[in-house]
């Protein structure tokens, strides 16, 4: 399985409509929005607003990314603004598997995403219940990084893990993901793969076909 799923946070957002229509057009799977409070980590993005105001104009699938502190207190308000998909920190969650029900209650796809230094044993307790895990592949919080190389070894091991447990989630990389790199990162076992810069930075629907080419799935 590859999936594409572009992230805004590197979108013109003069043209976000626009740029979110060519992605898609062109063959994007889903689409990122990564939130950020400035807490968690240093930059601060944008919230529900901006969800709202792009739901209408997309019919792709919204994997919302929630670099927040505790966002367990606003997952509701998140899936009513047109999340399809909710992936929290494990090290931002005060209670990570009580966090984790409560997505799966409100009726869409939970994922857990860890940080490059975060051990995979954190998801322990609820690999089982999760759709989704997100393989930080630089420090969050910024965009335009280069891609940390022994993170791949990590996705190598995450699908070691869910074999060894029987999980049935998916893989998902975001960070410095790009055309010189996709490939070696899917063939260490990642299936979704998050670039920003390199997708909106330029032709978009051009960028996209690029990416879908270089692994072989173009339409």
């Amino acid at each position: 399985m590859f999936k594409l799923a572009p992230s805004i946070l590197a979108a013109d957002f003069a043209k976000l409509g626009e740029q979110i229509a060519l992605a898609e057009q062109a063959g994007a799977d889903e689409l990122h929005i990564d939130v950020m409070d400035g807490v968690f980590v240093p930059s601060i993005s944008f919230g529900m607003p901006v969800i709202q105001s792009i739901r209408s104009a997309s019919k792709m699938f919204f994997d919302v990314h929630l670099m927040i502190t505790e966002p367990v207190r606003y997952l509701e308000e998140f899936v009513k603004a047109g999340a399809d998909g909710i992936t929290v920190h494990a090290e931002a969650c005060g209670n990570l598997a009580a966090t984790v029900r409560k997505v799966k209650e409100l009726g869409v796809r939970v994922g857990v995403s860890i940080k490059p230094n975060t051990p995979i044993s954190v998801l322990d307790e609820v690999a089982s219940e999760l759709d989704r895990v997100l393989v930080m592949t630089v420090e969050p919080g910024f965009g335009g990084q280069k891609l940390i190389p022994e993170c791949v070894d990590k996705v190598k091991a995450l699908v070691e893990y869910r074999e060894e447990r029987a999980a049935g989630f998916d893989i998902q990389v975001d960070g410095g993901i790009g055309l010189s790199n996709v490939k070696s990162v899917y063939e260490a076992g990642a299936e979704v793969f998050v670039a920003g810069t390199a997708v909106f930075r330029g032709d978009v629907a051009q960028n996209v076909k690029a990416f879908k080419e270089e692994i072989g799935v173009a339409d």
